[in-house]
């Protein structure tokens, strides 16, 4: 009977975001799809090694848990590290890294962040879940850092930004939550090339968080909104809260035209740092297609419950500014409803 139950289970919570039910109980099964993947497989092997005779029972349980796995592995698969896709080898004329870390306010181990600055030596560091007491030892970074926006906060919503060159059209937004910020700025590559960044950190729908998703999604179709229409180069990064499977990020992607550099290298889990099983990837870089990502990886384990992650931006050389991606009727009023419901 508990077999039963479990499978029942493991075949219906998958689906519950197609609800579109913003609640964090119907948006958790976006963020553990591996881990529940997993346990499905498990599931089905039960039932054919404990099940002498199968039933009626047996066979549906059996098609429905293999078509829930089917569902499930459609949505991770691009992902993988399996999925095809073209090696990012054009000619460019510009870089520009950065190291993005949600270097958790309480981690006593800054040192082995800054190792991590020194190690990458990026034109960019941004660090969130900062407060005064992460500035005070940050400061150690500016001889090489020189430029920065520093926004300390003790609500784990902190944000310090630093960088080697002057940052450009620096603006620090409060788009959905007024303590929860995100920081907007132009960055040069060349004499006459600028790349746009948007640095987000949008709170999650959780038990102890905000109680629904309408927070964290609204800040992403807002800045979606904001930048689709942009004939520049765009990066959007951060600790965005969410997977990249969801409806949400995957409805940002088409109202932007912007591209993850995830798609066939790899899953790059970030969370949970200390905890194998439980790692979801909730630290991500979107870029518009006149750019491209050279290297990309995953840090070390720092002290935090996050890794960092560091890329290297390149400008296509010729490459066009992006267009406007149209949408359909329905997407625009999804938008729409996303935006008017924060």
């Amino acid at each position: 009977m508990v077999l039963y139950i479990l499978c029942v289970l493991f075949i219906a919570s998958p689906f519950l975001p197609a609800t579109e039910h913003p609640h964090w109980f119907f948006r958790t099964p976006d963020f553990v799809r591996l881990q529940s993947l997993f346990i499905q497989g498990v599931l089905l092997g039960c039932l054919f090694y404990f099940q002498e005779k199968f039933s009626v029972l047996d066979w549906v349980l059996t098609a429905a848990l293999m078509g829930s796995m089917i569902y499930q592995f459609v949505k991770v698969y691009p992902y993988s590290s399996w999925y095809p896709r073209k090696k990012p080898h054009f000619p460019n004329d510009g870089c520009v890294s950065i190291l993005a870390a949600n270097v958790l306010q309480d981690n006593k181990h800054c040192e082995k962040f800054i190792s991590l600055v020194d190690k990458y030596d990026p034109d960019l560091v941004l660090a969130m879940e900062t407060n005064d007491a992460w500035e005070k030892r940050l400061d150690e970074i500016e001889g090489a850092y020189p430029y920065s926006v520093k926004l300390p906060k003790e609500n784990y919503y902190g944000m310090h930004l630093y960088s080697k060159k002057e940052l450009h059209k620096i603006k620090v937004n409060y788009l959905v939550e007024d303590d929860v910020p995100s920081i907007f700025f132009e960055y040069s590559i060349g004499e006459n090339r600028s790349v746009f960044f948007a640095c987000l950190h949008p709170a999650p729908p959780s038990p102890t968080e905000n109680e629904t998703s309408k927070e964290r999604d609204a800040e992403l179709m807002l800045v979606g909104e904001y930048i689709r229409s942009f004939e520049k180069p765009v990066v959007v990064c951060g600790d965005m809260n969410d997977v990249v499977w969801s409806r949400t990020t995957r409805l940002f992607k088409k109202m932007t035209g912007m591209i993850d550099p995830r798609v066939g290298r790899g899953f790059f889990p970030t969370y949970h740092a200390h905890y194998f099983f439980m790692r979801f990837p909730l630290d991500h870089l979107f870029h518009t297609k006149d750019l491209f990502v050279g290297k990309m990886e995953r840090t070390t384990n720092f002290g935090s419950d996050h890794f960092g992650m560091y890329y290297e931006i390149y400008h296509k050389n010729g490459a066009k500014p992006p267009k406007n991606p149209k949408l359909n009727g329905d997407e625009k009023k999804e938008i729409k409803e996303i935006i008017d419901e924060k």
